[in-house]
C-alpha cells in the first residue's frame, strides 16, 4: 500500500476537513456544576471543563493531550472518567497498551495532584460511594474476566479493600452500578444471555449483597429504583421486553406491569424524572421515543422529526430530577446530528447545537432508502441505504456493504461524515440490518445465534442478491466490511459466495471461531456460550460451528481482493486469528487478488487511540477501496 500513501494523505486531510476539530459537548448541569468536554484543532485526545454555578468559574479538570505526553505512552487508552458527588474528586482509569487492563487513579481537582491510590488490572468502571468515601471497581482475573466487586476507601491502601461480592459461575461477568434514587448499589453477573441482580443499601452498614431474584436461562433483567419502587426491565413473559416495578417491601407486595410489551419492539433504556418516565423503543431498525406522565399516567409520543429513518437517543439535561428538560439527539444517514432542549412539560423544543461540516455539506443532495431483502424462507431483511442522487441505478455503482449480526447489537441510522467521501464519488452504501441483531425484536437475535447462526451469513447474501436484483450495483462490485463478529460474518460469506465481491475488509475478525470457543481459558469464549455454543462439550456444537467457521472452511477457489487488519494487544480477538486466516488463505486462495495483513504494534481491539489516528484507519481502508475499485481520488 506504499504506493497508494499519497492517496491516504489526500483522504486523511478530507475526513479531517469534514469534522469541526474545535468543539464542544453541551453541558450537563449537576448541582454545584456544570460539565462539558471539548476538543481542539490541534489537539487528539477531549478535554474536561466545569463550571461554578454560582461563581462562574471555569476551570480544567482534565485534558488528555496532556496526560499523554506525561505518561510517554503511544497507546492511551481512557476507561472511565467521572467526579465524585461532591465535586473534589477526579477518578479516571487508563489503559497503555490496547489490552483492556485499566489501572484506576484518584486526583484532587483543586489541588491538581493525584492521591497515593492506584489499582491495578481493573476492567476500567468506577463508582463512587454516595458519600464520596469510597469507590467501587471490579478486578479482573487470570483469564481476562471482571469476577468479583471490591470496596475502596479513598486514602486508603489496596490492603485494606473488601470484597463485596465474588462470581463462580463461570461465564458470568459482574458490574455495579447505581440507581436514579440514589439509594442502592446494583450488581448485575450474567452473559449475554441471562443474568442475575443484587443490591446494596446506600449506607453501606451491611455489605452483604441481597438477591433480588436469581438467573433464569435466556431471561434478562436491569434493575432501577425510584419513589419506594424497583423497576424491572426484563424479558420475562415478554419476548421483546417490558418494564415491571414493585414496591421495595417485595415479600408483600406483586409487580405490575408499566411499560407493556409490544410484539416485535424492543422496549430499550429509560430515565427517570419527578414527573415523567422517558423510553426509547426499537421497531423494524427504527427508534421512537415515549414519555409517560407519572401522575396522569398518559403517554405520549415525542415525534417532531423530519427524516423516517433516523437515529435518535435522549440524555439527562440536569441532576435535579424536578426538571421538565431533557436533551434529544437526532441524526439520518443524510443529515448531520442535531441536539435540542426538549420540554416534557408544554411540549417545545429548541435546537442548541447542530453539527458542523466545515468542508461544506447539503443533505438534499443525498437520498436515504429503505429495502427489503427477501429470504429463502421468506424473512424480510431491512437493508438502509445512503447514496448520491445523481448516482445512478443502473448496476454499474460500486456498492459497500455493512453488516454485525451478532450479540443481539443493532446497526443504527446515525449520521457519519467520512462514508461521504466514498459516496460523493458514486459509491452506495449500504446497511444490511441482519438476524443475530436485534433490530426487529428479540426474534431476530435469537435467530441469528447459536444453531441458526448461518441465517446470519444467508441474510447478508440476501441483502447482496436484492441490491444486485434491483441495480443498485452487480456481481463483482461489492465491498464487503464488517469487524470482530462482523469479521466472522464477512469471513463466512466470502467462502460461501466469493463472487459477489469486488472487495472486502475484516477489521479485528474473529475468523477461527472453533479453535477460540474450544479455548476457554480465553477472556470472551465462556461467555459467548449462549451466543455460538460450546464446541468442547456438544458435539452438534462442533460440527455446526466448524461448518462455518472461516478458517475451517477456506477452499481452493477465487476470492475477492481482501484487507484484514488486526492489533498486537487485541484481548479479544488475539492477533493470531486474522494472521493464521491470512496465511491460510494465501496458501488456498487461486486467484492474483489483493490480500493484506496489517498489524498495529501498538492498538487494540479498536484499533489505535486518538483523534488522527481513527483518520488514518479509515483513510487506510478507503485507500484500498480506491486501488481495488480503480476509482481516482
Amino acid at each position: 500500500m506504499k504506493s497508494e500513501k499519497k492517496i491516504q494523505n489526500l483522504l486523511f486531510k478530507e475526513i479531517k476537513n469534514k469534522i469541526k476539530l474545535a468543539d464542544k459537548t453541551l453541558p450537563f448541569i449537576d448541582k454545584n456544576y456544570s460539565y462539558w468536554t471539548k476538543t481542539t484543532t490541534k489537539g487528539n485526545y477531549s478535554i474536561k471543563l466545569r463550571k461554578a454555578l454560582k461563581t462562574g468559574k471555569i476551570e480544567e479538570i482534565w485534558n488528555g493531550d496532556k496526560e499523554k505526553k506525561k505518561l510517554n505512552s503511544d497507546y492511551f487508552g481512557l476507561g472511565d472518567l467521572t467526579v465524585s458527588h461532591n465535586d473534589k474528586i477526579l477518578a479516571y482509569s487508563l489503559d497503555l497498551k490496547g489490552s483492556e487492563y485499566y489501572d484506576i487513579y484518584l486526583r484532587n481537582i483543586s489541588s491538581d495532584k493525584n492521591l497515593p491510590d492506584i489499582i491495578r488490572e481493573t476492567n476500567g468502571s468506577i463508582i463512587f460511594s454516595y458519600d464520596d468515601k469510597y469507590i467501587f471497581y471490579s478486578k479482573l482475573d487470570k483469564n481476562h474476566r471482571s469476577k468479583s466487586i471490591y470496596l475502596h476507601k479513598i486514602g486508603a491502601t489496596k490492603k485494606s479493600d473488601k470484597l463485596i461480592y465474588s462470581e463462580s459461575i463461570e461465564r458470568f461477568s459482574v458490574s455495579i452500578y447505581t440507581t436514579s434514587d440514589e439509594n442502592f448499589y446494583i450488581i448485575s453477573t450474567g452473559d449475554h444471555a441471562t443474568n442475575k441482580c443484587y443490591y446494596l443499601k446506600k449506607d453501606l452498614k451491611s455489605l452483604k449483597p441481597l438477591l433480588f431474584k436469581d438467573f433464569k436461562e435466556d431471561i434478562i433483567y436491569s434493575l432501577d429504583s425510584w419513589k419506594g419502587y424497583f423497576y424491572i426491565h426484563t424479558n420475562e413473559k415478554a419476548l421483546d421486553f417490558k418494564i415491571e416495578r414493585i414496591k421495595h417491601k417485595i415479600k408483600n407486595n406483586k409487580k405490575e406491569d408499566f411499560i407493556k410489551a409490544k410484539k416485535n419492539t424492543i422496549v430499550g433504556s429509560y430515565i427517570i424524572l419527578k414527573d415523567w418516565f422517558i423510553w426509547s423503543e426499537r421497531n423494524n431498525a427504527n427508534q421512537k421515543i415515549y414519555a409517560k406522565n407519572f401522575k396522569t399516567n398518559q403517554v405520549k409520543e415525542i415525534n417532531f422529526f423530519e427524516e423516517e429513518i433516523k437515529s435518535i437517543s435522549v440524555s439527562s439535561y440536569e441532576k435535579n430530577k424536578n426538571s421538565n428538560k431533557i436533551y434529544i439527539n437526532y441524526s439520518a444517514p443524510r443529515c448531520p446530528n442535531k441536539t435540542f432542549i426538549y420540554n416534557l412539560k408544554n411540549n417545545t423544543k429548541k435546537i442548541v447545537k447542530k453539527q458542523i461540516i466545515p468542508s461544506g455539506f447539503n443533505e438534499n443532495n443525498y437520498l436515504t432508502e429503505r429495502l427489503y431483502a427477501i429470504t429463502k424462507n421468506n424473512v424480510k431483511i431491512p437493508i438502509t441505504i445512503i447514496r448520491h442522487k445523481n448516482t445512478k441505478l443502473d448496476g454499474k455503482a460500486k456498492l459497500l456493504l455493512y453488516g454485525y449480526g451478532s450479540y443481539g447489537s443493532s446497526i443504527g441510522n446515525s449520521f457519519s461524515s467520512a462514508k461521504f467521501s466514498l459516496v460523493d464519488r458514486g459509491f452506495i452504501w449500504a446497511n444490511a440490518h441482519i438476524r443475530g441483531g436485534m433490530e426487529c425484536g428479540m426474534t431476530w437475535w435469537k435467530n441469528g445465534k447459536m444453531l441458526k447462526k448461518k441465517n446470519t451469513f444467508e441474510d447478508y447474501i440476501s441483502c447482496a442478491e436484492h441490491l444486485i436484483k434491483n441495480k443498485f450495483t452487480s456481481k463483482g462490485k461489492i465491498i464487503g466490511m464488517g469487524g470482530s463478529a462482523g469479521g466472522l460474518l464477512i469471513g463466512a460469506v466470502l467462502n460461501m459466495r466469493p463472487d459477489l465481491f469486488l472487495a472486502a475488509i475484516m477489521a479485528v475478525p474473529f475468523v477461527d471461531s472453533l479453535t477460540t470457543n474450544l479455548d476457554h481459558s480465553l477472556p470472551l469464549t465462556v461467555g459467548e456460550f449462549k451466543e455460538f455454543g460450546n464446541a468442547k462439550k456438544y458435539k452438534k456444537h462442533f460440527k455446526y460451528i466448524k461448518s462455518y467457521a472461516p478458517y475451517n472452511n477456506i477452499k481452493r477457489q477465487k476470492y475477492p481482493h481482501i484487507l484484514v487488519t488486526t492489533s498486537l494487544f487485541d484481548n479479544r480477538v488475539l492477533f493470531d486469528e486474522p494472521t493464521k486466516y491470512v496465511a491460510k488463505l494465501r496458501q488456498f486462495k487461486t486467484d492474483k487478488s489483493i490480500l493484506l495483513l496489517k498489524t498495529e504494534l501498538a492498538g487494540g481491539h479498536g484499533g489505535k487511540t486518538g483523534r488522527d489516528s481513527g483518520i488514518e484507519e479509515v483513510a487506510f481502508d478507503y485507500s484500498f477501496i480506491f486501488k481495488v475499485s480503480k476509482t481516482k481520488f
